[in-house]
């Protein structure tokens, strides 16, 4: 590894294609440090990748999802919580 390197002759992100695509796709977005229990990150990655999509997408559109207000009553959270505990005992 050098002491230094010369960039003078690089190019900026903006001129290289994939670079400058990864910098469209995060306008608008920040970058933050955030601690969530494991099991839960795990239960995104398995939701998300059997949608098709990144888990970092799927944590935001449920986190847009809970913002938009609908307070969740008994019903619903029996209903999430029996869908939740038969799919771990599918698992097993």
């Amino acid at each position: 590894m050098r002491d230094n390197y010369d960039f003078s002759k690089a190019k900026r992100a903006k001129h290289v294609t994939h670079l400058a695509r990864l910098q469209a796709e995060a306008a608008g977005k920040q970058r933050i440090t955030i601690m969530l229990d494991s099991d839960l990150i795990a239960t995104f990655r398995t939701h998300a990748k059997a949608e098709g999509i990144g888990y970092q997408t799927l944590i935001n559109q449920t986190l847009r999802q809970s913002l938009r207000g609908h307070p969740v009553d008994e019903a619903t959270l029996r209903k999430v919580l029996r869908e939740e505990l038969q799919g771990s005992e599918d698992q097993d």
